[in-house]
C-alpha cells in the first residue's frame, strides 16, 4: 500500500481558521486549509481520503460521521480523523486509531492548542498500552495477520484478562510504563509444550502477533555488478532458513568500496534498511571465524561480510550466521557473500530524535507551545527529578520518565543520546532555556563526537529563562545592553568569572547573576557585589527573584549597597541594574533613551 501523505485542516464552523492556523504554523496540519464558506469544503474529505494521512476537522462529530461514513474502506486503510469543537477545548480521535494514528494526531493538536484529548478507545480510554501500535514508538516493526491483531485488541479490552507478552529481543524499558501494568511480560519460551503468548517481541518469524526490534545486521560482500535478484534470493533464503524475521533487520553493511554498488543500494531502498560502509582498515582487525586470504589480498581485509556485520551491530554483537556464498543462476551475474550479526541493542540513529526541551521556570502556562509539542511527541522524558515533577501533569502513561541526579549532567545527556540512537523520540528536559546554563551545549558536544551516521536528529526547543521572567516581574530592567554571568566555579575557574565580572562592570551592562550563592559557595556573591560597586553607584537597583514561576515565588527590589546577601540561594536569580537603571513604586526600569521619556522617583 502506498504511504499516505499530508494532514488536511477543514472547518465547518465559522472562525475555525483561528484554531487551524496555529496547527498549520506548527506543521501539524501541512496541507492548505479549507474553511467554512469555501465551496470545496463539502467535497474535500472525499477528494483527499485515499491519499491523506489524516484530517483535523473543526465541527460537530455527527456531521463528520455522516460525511466519512460512505468513504470507509477498512480499519487498516482509513486515515486518521480528529474532530475539534469550535472553541478548541477538545481534540477527539474519531477514526483511524488502529495503529495509533488518530491518537497521535490528537495529541499533537492538543499540545499546540492546549486542548484536552477525549480518548474513547479501549486502550487509551483506560490508560493502557495500545498493543497494536506502541512498538512503533520503540522503533519496532510489526508482523501478523490483521485478524490476529484484531483478536488481540478484543482480548485486551476485557477487564479481567491479563495478557502474556513474551520478549526475547529489544529493550525492556517499556515494561516500566504505567500503561503496561495490565501485561505479564516474560522471557520467550521455546519447545512444543510452551504455551503461546498473546504477543511476542522477537527477531524470529512465527504466527500470531509479533513486534520485531530491528537488531539484525546483514554483512554483504559481492562481485561488481552482481544481480539484485541474486542478493534478494540469498538474503531471503538465509533469513527463512534461520527463522529470522525480515522486519528484524536493521540494515546492510559492507566495505566502503561497495558504496556505489547498484544492487546493494537498491536492496536497501526496497526494504527500507539502513546502510553502513566501513573502510578496510576498520574491518581488518575484527576477529571472524572464516577469514579469507584471497579476500585479504584483493580487499585489504580478510573478511567483508562477517566483519562488516559485526562492526555494524556494535559492541557486544555476535554472529548468528557465518558467511554463506551464493552464485549466479541463469540470467544473473556475479556472486555474493552474506553473514548475519545480532546487536546487543538496536541501533537506528537515523530514525531517532533528541529534543532539548527548555521547560521554563516550572509553571505549565509558561511552557512554550514548541516545548509542549516536543514533550507530547516524545516516548521517553529524561531530566532532573525536580524539573520533571513540574511537568508531570503533562506526561501520559505511555511515556517513560527517566530521572537523573542534579550533578550527573554528562550521564543524563549520554543516556538520552543512547536512547535516541536506538530509534526513540527522546526529550531531554532542562529548566528555563536549554541553551542557557543548561543541557543543550553538553548534549551537542556529545552528539558531535559520534560518527555522522550514528547521530539521531537534534533539535533545541527554547524555553522562558529565569532572566526573562525576572525582568517581567520587575518591570523593564533589560531595556538596554545586558549580560549574564554564572557565579558557580564548579566548571569555570573563579579567576575567569571575576575577569568577566570586571568587564561587565566596566562596560556598564545590566548583569544577571545565575547560581549566585549556595551553602558551600557563600562568598562569591559578596565579591561580585564589590566588583560591580567599583563602577556603579550603591543606589543601583537590584532585583532578587526566587522560585520564579512556582507557588513560592518572591520578587523584591533592593540597592546594590544594601543587598541582603544572606537571603540569596541557588533558587534565586540576582538582576543588577546599570548606572542608569532606576527604581520607582516597586518597579525597575533601565532607560532606553527614547526622546521625552523621563523617570520621576516617587519612592521618597
Amino acid at each position: 500500500m502506498t504511504e499516505r501523505q499530508g494532514v488536511w485542516g477543514l472547518s465547518f464552523s465559522p472562525g475555525g481558521e483561528a484554531l487551524l492556523e496555529p496547527l498549520r504554523q506548527a506543521a501539524v496540519v501541512d496541507q492548505p486549509l479549507v474553511l467554512c464558506g469555501d465551496p470545496r469544503l463539502s467535497g474535500s474529505l472525499a477528494e483527499h481520503w485515499a491519499q491523506a494521512r489524516g484530517f483535523v476537522v473543526v465541527g460537530a462529530c455527527g456531521l463528520v460521521v455522516r460525511l466519512v461514513a460512505p468513504l470507509l474502506t477498512g480499519k487498516q486503510q482509513d486515515p486518521a480523523v480528529v474532530v475539534l469543537d469550535p472553541e478548541g477545548r477538545f481534540a477527539i480521535p474519531l477514526l483511524g486509531g488502529h495503529r495509533g494514528g488518530a491518537e497521535r494526531l490528537a495529541q499533537q493538536v492538543a499540545a499546540v492548542l492546549e486542548a484536552c484529548v477525549v480518548s474513547t478507545g479501549s486502550s487509551s480510554g483506560r490508560m493502557r498500552l495500545p498493543l497494536d501500535s506502541f512498538g512503533r514508538d520503540w522503533g519496532w516493526r510489526r508482523s501478523g495477520a490483521a485478524h490476529d491483531w484484531s483478536s488481540l485488541m478484543k482480548k485486551a479490552a476485557q477487564h479481567e484478562t491479563e495478557l502474556r507478552v513474551a520478549q526475547s529481543a529489544g529493550c525492556r524499558h517499556w515494561q516500566r510504563l504505567e500503561a503496561a501494568r495490565h501485561l505479564s511480560p516474560f522471557d520467550e519460551l521455546h519447545g512444543e509444550k510452551a504455551e503461546p503468548p498473546d504477543l511476542a517481541i522477537t527477531i524470529r518469524q512465527g504466527t500470531g502477533c509479533r513486534w520485531h526490534p530491528p537488531s539484525l545486521w546483514l554483512g554483504l560482500g559481492c562481485e561488481r555488478h552482481t544481480s539484485l535478484e541474486l542478493l534478494e534470493r540469498l538474503v531471503d533464503g538465509r533469513l527463512e532458513e534461520l527463522n529470522l524475521a525480515p522486519q528484524a533487520v536493521a540494515g546492510l553493511a559492507s566495505i566502503d568500496r561497495k558504496a556505489d554498488e547498484p544492487a546493494l543500494l537498491e536492496l536497501a531502498r526496497r526494504r527500507q534498511w539502513l546502510l553502513r560502509w566501513f573502510p578496510a582498515a576498520e574491518l581488518a582487525p575484527v576477529a571472524v571465524p572464516n577469514p579469507s586470504e584471497v579476500v585479504a589480498a584483493e580487499m585489504g581485509t580478510a573478511s567483508v561480510a562477517e566483519a562488516s556485520a559485526l562492526l555494524a551491530a556494535g559492541t557486544g554483537a555476535r554472529l548468528l550466521a557465518g558467511k554463506q556464498v551464493e552464485r549466479a543462476r541463469s540470467g544473473e551475474q556475479g556472486a555474493a557473500t552474506l553473514a548475519i550479526a545480532l546487536a546487543e541493542e538496536q541501533w537506528l540513529p537515523q530514525q531517532g530524535q533528541l529534543h532539548l526541551v527548555g521547560s521554563g521556570p516550572g509553571r505549565l502556562d509558561l511552557l512554550t507551545p514548541d516545548a509542549r509539542r516536543a514533550l507530547a511527541a516524545a516516548t521517553v522524558w529524561v531530566g532532573y527529578g525536580l524539573y520533571l515533577d513540574l511537568l508531570e501533569p503533562l506526561r501520559r502513561p505511555d511515556q517513560l520518565r527517566w530521572d537523573g541526579r542534579l550533578t550527573e549532567e554528562e550521564a543524563r545527556c549520554g543516556l538520552a543520546l543512547d536512547l535516541a540512537s536506538q530509534g526513540l523520540n527522546v526529550a531531554l528536559v532542562s529548566s528555563g532555556d536549554s541553551g542557557i546554563y543548561a543541557m543543550a551545549g553538553l548534549a551537542l558536544e556529545l552528539w558531535l563526537q559520534r560518527p555522522a551516521d550514528g547521530r539521531p536528529a537534534f533539535t533545541v526547543h527554547p524555553g522562558l529563562s529565569a532572566l526573562q521572567l525576572a525582568a517581567a516581574r520587575a518591570g523593564a530592567p533589560l531595556m538596554h545592553d545586558f549580560c549574564t554571568v554564572s557565579l558557580s566555579d564548579r566548571l569555570t575557574p573563579w579567576e575567569v568569572i571575576e575577569r568577566r565580572l570586571r568587564a561587565a562592570a566596566a562596560g556598564d551592562f545590566v548583569v544577571a547573576l545565575y547560581n549566585p550563592r549556595s551553602r558551600d559557595r557563600h562568598w562569591q556573591l559578596d565579591r561580585a557585589r564589590e566588583l560591580l560597586l567599583a563602577e556603579r553607584p550603591g543606589s543601583t537597583p537590584v532585583v532578587l527573584a526566587r522560585q520564579l514561576g512556582r507557588p513560592q515565588e518572591r520578587v523584591t527590589v533592593h540597592t546594590l549597597a544594601s543587598l541582603p546577601v544572606e537571603e540569596v540561594d541557588m533558587l534565586t536569580l540576582v538582576l543588577v541594574g546599570n548606572s542608569t537603571s532606576r527604581s520607582s513604586d516597586g518597579w525597575v526600569v533601565t532607560p532606553r533613551g527614547y526622546p521625552g521619556a523621563e523617570i520621576t522617583d516617587k519612592s521618597g
